[in-house]
């Protein structure tokens, strides 16, 4: 880690101190701790990646450097982020029960797009999400399915409790 102090030898033309590399024999206590803190969290972000992650990101000097170089690596370019979210998105409009699926599958992979779909930064209502789950199983659960829009409120309805109420049915 770099500690910077203004370079007082330079004038000042554009309202900017220029700065440079503070020798270690200048730094002070906080300068101390600060590189301490840098070190420690470098650290934990080098046990916490695999070896071919640590090889993208083994250049960098400070762990905030390592941290942007992460984010990049796992979220990448603008573009990137725009087809993951396209495809959460495809993903969860399709989302129907296969044959031979259990509800609990069903369930697993339902809650599996919903979390893709978070962190992608899409949100569906609790309305919006009941609505595609019932829509998505078979046809033999009709008056089920009729019968849940009826007496459930889908808009207060948590998706682990209409699973439920699902799974009890069957």
């Amino acid at each position: 880690m770099k500690i910077l102090k203004a370079n007082t030898a330079v004038a000042i033309t554009d309202g900017a101190p220029h700065c440079i590399e503070k020798p270690r024999e200048e730094w002070t206590a906080e300068d101390k701790r600060k590189a301490n803190l840098d070190n420690a969290a470098k650290d934990i972000l080098y046990i916490t990646l695999d070896k071919i992650t640590f090889s993208k990101i083994n250049m960098c000097k400070t762990a905030k450097e390592i941290w942007e170089k992460l984010i990049q690596l796992c979220e990448g370019n603008d573009q990137t982020k725009e087809n993951k979210l396209l495809v959460a998105i495809q993903k969860f409009d399709i989302i129907k029960t296969k044959t031979r699926e259990s509800m609990n599958e069903y369930d697993e992979k339902v809650n599996r797009i919903i979390n893709e779909l978070n962190v992608v930064g899409k949100v569906y209502s609790n309305k919006e999400i009941a609505l595609k789950v019932i829509r998505g199983l078979p046809k033999e659960w009709d008056v089920k399915t009729i019968a849940m829009r009826e007496s459930k409120d889908l808009n207060m309805v948590e998706l682990h409790d209409l699973f439920a109420d699902i799974k009890a049915y069957k």
